[in-house]
C-alpha cells in the first residue's frame, strides 16, 4: 500500500521536512531501499550510510540531519520505524477458507471468515474465533479455544483445552499444552504427578518456532498479552509470565517460576523451579537463577549463579586476574613456608 510522506506523519505524529507527496510503499534498509522504502536513522554514526540510500524518505532522530531527503523527525526512529511498516505492509494471508483435506469434528465451531490449511485437524468442541488462520497440518485439541485473528503456523499442536486469546502468533512447530515433566519417586520407580491443568496465552503474544509451552500441573500456565517469546524455549508447567515481557531462544523456565510484566530474558538462561523474575528485571544471556531465588525489579542480572551486574563485574575482573596473581601467590606461599622452616 502506498501513502504520501504527510499521510505517513500524521500517523506517526512525526514532524515533516520536505516533499509531503513523496510516496512511500515499503520499508527496508539503506543499502537495500528503492525510492519509494522508507528507512530510518536513530544514531549520527549511521548518517552516512542513510545519505548513499535511493530511499527518498527516512525517520530520523532528534539533532539529525540528512539533507537532499524528505524527513520525518520522531523521538525514536527505529519504533515509528516499526509501527511504520505495521501500516504500510499487510500480512499476505497463510491461508484462505478450508481445504478439503482437513479434518474438522462436527461440535467444533469455526468463526466467520476462519481459514483452514490442508491436513489440518480440529478436534471435537473446539472454537476457532472470526478470521482464525491455521496452517497446514496443524493440531488443534478437544476443548481448545483459539481467539479472533490467531494465527497458527504449519505443525503447531495445541493440546486438549488450551486457550489462546486474540490476534496470538504461534509459529511453525510449537508446542501448547503438553504435560509438565512431574514425577514422583517411591524409591524403585517414578510416578508421574498429575498434569491436568491448563495453558493461556494472552492476546497478542507470540510464540516462536519450536517451543513448548506445557500445561499447569493442577492449575494453569499463564502467558500474559502482548509477551513474545523466541524460538527454542522450554516454558514447564505452572509458570506465570507476566504482559509484554520477552524471552529470547533456548531459554528455559522450571516449573511454577514467575516472570513479571516487562521482564527481559536473554538467550539460553536457565530459570530453575519457584524462581521470581520480578517486574523491569533483565537477565542476561546464559545467566542461571538457582531454585528459589527472587530478581528485584528493575534490576539487571548477570552470571551462574545469577547476580546483580555490578558484582557480577567486580567478581569477573578479579576472576580475569588470576593468571597474572598465581605467580605472586605462588612466590607468597614459598615464602611463607621458609619463614615457617
Amino acid at each position: 500500500m502506498s501513502r504520501t510522506a504527510r499521510e505517513l506523519a500524521g500517523h506517526l505524529g512525526a514532524e515533516l521536512e520536505g516533499d509531503p507527496a513523496a510516496l512511500i510503499s515499503g520499508v527496508a534498509s539503506p543499502e537495500s531501499a528503492g525510492s519509494n522504502d522508507l528507512i530510518y536513522v536513530d544514531s549520527a554514526k549511521h548518517v552516512g550510510r542513510a545519505a548513499k540510500s535511493a530511499a527518498r524518505c527516512a525517520l530520523l532522530g532528534p539533532g539529525i540531519i540528512l539533507p537532499g531527503k524528505t524527513q520525518l523527525r520522531v523521538a525514536r526512529p527505529k519504533l515509528a520505524f516499526a509501527q511504520a511498516a505495521a501500516w504500510l505492509i499487510s500480512a499476505p494471508a497463510l491461508v484462505r477458507g478450508v481445504h478439503a483435506t482437513a479434518v474438522i469434528a462436527p461440535t467444533a465451531r469455526l468463526g466467520p471468515d476462519a481459514a483452514v490449511g490442508p491436513f489440518a485437524v480440529i478436534e471435537e468442541g473446539a472454537e476457532i474465533g472470526q478470521g482464525e488462520q491455521i496452517g497446514a497440518f496443524c493440531y488443534v485439541g478437544r476443548g481448545a479455544r483459539v481467539g479472533p485473528r490467531t494465527i497458527l503456523h504449519p505443525h503447531v499442536t495445541l493440546y486438549a483445552g488450551a486457550v489462546l486469546g486474540r490476534e496470538v502468533v504461534i509459529h511453525a512447530g510449537s508446542v501448547i499444552g503438553g504435560d509438565g515433566f512431574g514425577y514422583v519417586f517411591d524409591g524403585a520407580r517414578h510416578w508421574k504427578f498429575p498434569q491436568v491443568g491448563s495453558v493461556e496465552i494472552g492476546d497478542q503474544a507470540e510464540i516462536g518456532c519450536n517451543t513448548c509451552v506445557d500445561r499447569g500441573a493442577l492449575d494453569a500456565t499463564r502467558i500474559g498479552s502482548g509477551t513474545m517469546i523466541d524460538n527454542l524455549v522450554q516454558v514447564a508447567h505452572n509458570v506465570h509470565v507476566g504482559e509484554h515481557s520477552v524471552i529470547a531462544a533456548q531459554t528455559g523456565i522450571s516449573g511454577s517460576s514467575h516472570i513479571g510484566d516487562r521482564a527481559v530474558i536473554g538467550g539460553q538462561v536457565g530459570i530453575a523451579d519457584h524462581c521470581r523474575v520480578e517486574a523491569g528485571a533483565i537477565v542476561g544471556a546464559q545467566a542461571g537463577v538457582p531454585t528459589g531465588k527472587t530478581v528485584r525489579p528493575g534490576e539487571v542480572y548477570w552470571g551462574t549463579p545469577a547476580r546483580p551486574m555490578s558484582k557480577f563485574k567486580e567478581q569477573y575482573a578479579w576472576l580475569s586476574r588470576l593468571s597474572a596473581l598465581g605467580p605472586k601467590l605462588r612466590l607468597l606461599s614459598r615464602t611463607d613456608i621458609a619463614e615457617e622452616d
